[in-house]
């Protein structure tokens, strides 16, 4: 059965601040470090994708991120710092950290620790732990020396939309209500930092991402994942049922579903609508002749591809179907809890 659904994302906030996006050069990280140094929120660019950046120990700028998202308040932020700052200055680093840190780090892993109380409580929600991240990619590297201080940064787009892997995509949310995007190209790991509680002596996967379970246990021995349970406080961002959401109206059909997708397909165009299909390279071989947006093969171009698909969708369809992938596992994990989460579905 096609049955579409939409989603509203809400647009400019109507105000007249004017929004820069300029290459993290001398000049723009020399601007960028005084905008947080005012509380001001700066995006910029990492390996995954965009991060909407603010001084984590200032109560009043990581306010403004929540506000600027329309994000939960109790949706915890993750901390990002450059390679050399001390952690133990932010949290209690359990013995195996250590081994996830040198084999994984910089790069696209939160790891959850117990907290020292020396950032913002609105980082955390209340909770008595601290993620923190160290991002590969230069420009946030680059950012995070400038500033060298701890920088709450959730993902730069509007809460539940999709997220942004280019500045354009930071732009289209928030042109005209942050003051600096700091342009990196586009985000070419494509899907949020994996995240892991560190908090028990197993570590426990809360995020699915690039970093997998299987990697995580061959560092330290185990790894487990947590399973949410529907009403509970989020331990970790992303858990929310619908996420990573498109704006136009949706249709999903599950592996094996591709015939009903076909009809939903010519349903939509036979009322004069602009259909697409969102799908793996296998199902769009055999979608030929129809708009399809193909995410590829392997695992990895998924992820890269996934988030500028949803966008590219969301601008060009009136409709926009998604036939679920059929890879599992690995990072399958972490493209299929965006995937599914972008469309109202449990991963």
């Amino acid at each position: 059965m096609c049955s579409p659904t939409r989603t509203t994302i809400r647009g400019s906030r109507g105000n007249a601040m004017k929004t820069q996006i300029m290459p993290a050069d001398e000049r723009a990280l020399r601007y960028a470090g005084e905008l947080i140094a005012a509380g001001e929120v700066v995006a910029f660019h990492t390996e995954t994708v965009y991060g909407l950046g603010a001084d984590a120990a200032n109560d009043e700028a990581v306010k403004k991120v929540f506000a600027l998202k329309g994000r939960p308040a109790d949706n915890p932020l993750i901390v990002h710092v450059h390679p050399d700052y001390d952690i133990s200055q932010l949290v209690e680093t359990p013995a195996y950290t250590q081994i996830l840190r040198e084999r994984f780090l910089p790069g696209p892993l939160t790891m959850v620790y117990p907290s020292k109380g020396r950032v913002s409580p609105y980082v955390s929600c209340g909770l008595d732990t601290l993620s923190l991240r160290v991002p590969s990619s230069p420009v946030a590297q680059a950012f995070l020396r400038a500033v060298d201080r701890p920088i709450a940064a959730p993902s730069a787009n509007r809460s539940k939309h999709v997220s942004p892997v280019t500045a354009q995509h930071v732009a289209d949310d928030f042109s005209g209500e942050i003051p600096l995007i700091l342009d990196g190209g586009a985000s070419r790991g494509g899907i949020e930092s994996t995240v892991l509680d560190c908090t028990g002596s197993v570590p426990q996967i809360l995020r699915a991402g690039l970093v997998t379970r299987e990697m995580i246990a061959a560092a330290v021995g185990d790894c487990g994942v947590y399973r949410a349970v529907r009403g509970e406080k989020p331990k970790s961002p992303g858990m929310a049922y619908k996420h990573y959401a498109p704006s136009c109206r949706t249709a999903f059909f599950a592996r094996g579903e591709e015939d009903a997708a076909r009809r939903c397909y010519g349903s939509e165009e036979g009322r004069g609508g602009t259909p697409y299909l969102l799908c793996d390279h296998a199902a769009a071989q055999r979608f030929a002749g129809l708009r399809v947006l193909d995410l590829g093969d392997s695992p990895e171009e998924m992820a890269a591809k996934l988030y500028a698909l949803l966008r590219e969708g969301e601008r060009r369809a009136t409709l926009l179907i998604a036939v679920e992938p059929h890879l599992t596992g690995g990072v399958m994990d972490g493209v299929r809890n965006r995937f599914m989460r972008a469309f109202g579905r449990e991963t």
